[in-house]
């Protein structure tokens, strides 16, 4: 069995934007949509940048070994190359993309990805998403704070945790590796795309249009009927076994580059060729930041009362942002965590993240006596680890450690000690130890913050692509 792929991809501007943002590649091996953002400009680059230093492994034939490690070089690259272009123009400061992509290996595809955009996989009558959103709502919903419904109506689900950008990388990218299936349908696309069509009917169009081009077309248009609000951009690939093919059914063998990274860019069309294309040429485009020049002339032509009112619009987006970044620092203050500092048992108020190099938690109780690698058992330590084990009081996470001590001492204990009658530690007295350990509360200038993953790219190959926890990047908006 030889395995191939089968292949379309699409973007359109959308019926409200006035550049294309968003990039996206297709070939025999490789397959990736990036979504830009930062700016008019700093969007596109970004993006562009991405699929400038992907679209060379579409020609590389890789190892399902060597694919994890060639993709994370390439998106290193890239986050060097974009922290250049910020250093050389100041004005792309905060460009970013995010990235999704599958690396064809063998029958193996990578699967790789950052930020929002997303990657569904149809197998016979199964449809799931198998990426997870690298936003604050989807935290929220992993925390148990939020439920998936309230997320897709949330304000703030389009403020992202990591992306790819000038910014560092330690949440790094999402890799996992999967065997490519005949009669597999994957489907890549930006939030432009699952931000405004439902789950439901992309499900139903790529159950229904066996053709990936007709089936591409129709995802687009679905996207623009629903109002088309952001870019959109999707990929389209089935999975054959080139052996058992027809032979007027051979997959495509050349590269197919749409968006910001395509050679049109700047002359991108507006909903496509039917109805929603009639709908965007009644409303103006939002202007680019290369219009700037005929954009100040049309400026001074409007009405003053225009202005105001785009002026007042303007100011109520800011302060509804401004009240959601408010909200969501001062609900991180309201939790509590367990962590480990200098192999010590701490307690941090807050979540372990950090924004613009402020750090969301701190230090408020140490356990001098407890040691981090002795005082717990494996599995416990592994909860803290991975997990920041988090409580709603600090009183919960101390009584937590107290308890989680008292029974590794206990187990610790010879047999003896623990036949009925001989005197045991309990749960509730964690001073059974002949050292009672003291819990202070840290003095600002000794406050420790959360341990922070050290910068560079995670290399993550389980077999299981769900999306890690929040990184430290500052949120961003796709």
């Amino acid at each position: 069995m030889t395995i191939a792929l089968r292949y379309a991809v699409r973007s359109d501007i959308g019926l409200t934007r006035a550049n294309n943002q968003d990039s996206a590649y297709a070939g025999p091996h490789l397959m990736v949509v990036a979504d830009g953002m930062g700016g008019h400009a700093g969007g596109d680059i970004a993006s562009s940048v991405a699929i400038a230093h992907l679209a060379p492994l579409d020609e590389e034939a890789l190892t399902s070994d060597q694919g994890p490690r060639a993709l994370e070089a390439a998106v290193e690259a890239a986050h060097e190359e974009l922290l250049e272009r910020v250093e050389e123009d100041p004005e792309l400061a905060g460009l970013g993309t995010t990235i999704t992509t599958l690396l064809r290996a063998g029958d193996r595809l990578i699967l790789g990805h950052i930020g929002d955009s997303r990657a569904y996989l149809m197998r016979k009558d199964r449809f799931e998403q198998v990426t997870t959103d690298h936003t604050f709502v989807q935290y929220l919903v992993d925390a148990g704070k939020l439920d998936p419904d309230q997320a897709e109506r949330h304000p703030q689900r389009s403020l992202l945790l990591r992306v790819l950008g000038d910014v560092e990388l330690s949440g790094g990218l999402d890799i996992s590796v999967r065997k490519a299936e005949p009669g597999d349908r994957w489907l890549l696309c930006s939030d432009g795309l699952s931000g405004v069509v439902s789950a439901a009917t992309l499900r139903r169009t790529l159950a229904e249009e066996p053709d990936p081009d007709r089936c591409a077309d129709q995802l687009i248009e679905l996207a623009l009927r629903g109002g088309g609000p952001d870019n959109v951009t999707c990929v389209v690939a089935d999975v054959v076994d080139i052996d058992n093919l027809p032979a007027d059914e051979v997959p495509p063998t050349a590269a197919q580059v749409v968006g910001a990274a395509a050679i049109d860019r700047h002359r991108p069309t507006r909903g496509g060729g039917g109805a929603a294309a009639k709908a965007a040429s009644l409303a103006p485009a939002q202007p680019a930041d290369h219009d700037e020049p005929e954009l100040a002339d049309s400026r001074r032509r409007r009405p003053v009362g225009r202005r105001l009112i785009w002026a007042a619009i303007i100011l109520a987006v800011l302060a509804l942002a401004a009240g959601g970044v408010y909200w969501a620092y001062a609900w991180s203050q309201d939790q509590y965590y367990v962590g480990q500092s200098d192999g010590q048992i701490v307690i941090y108020r807050g979540i372990p993240q950090e924004v613009f190099g402020f750090a969301l938690s701190q230090e408020v109780e140490r356990f001098e006596g407890y040691d981090f690698e002795t005082d717990l058992s494996e599995a416990e330590r592994q909860m803290v680890e991975e997990s920041a084990l988090s409580k709603d009081t600090q009183e919960q996470a101390a009584q937590w450690v107290h308890d989680a001590v008292a029974r590794t001492r206990a187990n610790r204990a010879p047999l003896g000690d623990r036949l009925p009658g001989a005197p045991t530690a309990s749960p509730s007295t964690p001073a059974a130890s002949p050292r009672a350990p003291t819990a202070s509360p840290s003095s600002p200038a000794a406050a420790a913050t959360s341990p922070q993953p050290a910068a560079g790219l995670n290399n993550q190959s389980s077999p299981d692509p769900g999306g890690s926890g929040p990184s430290t990047h500052p949120p961003q908006e796709s």
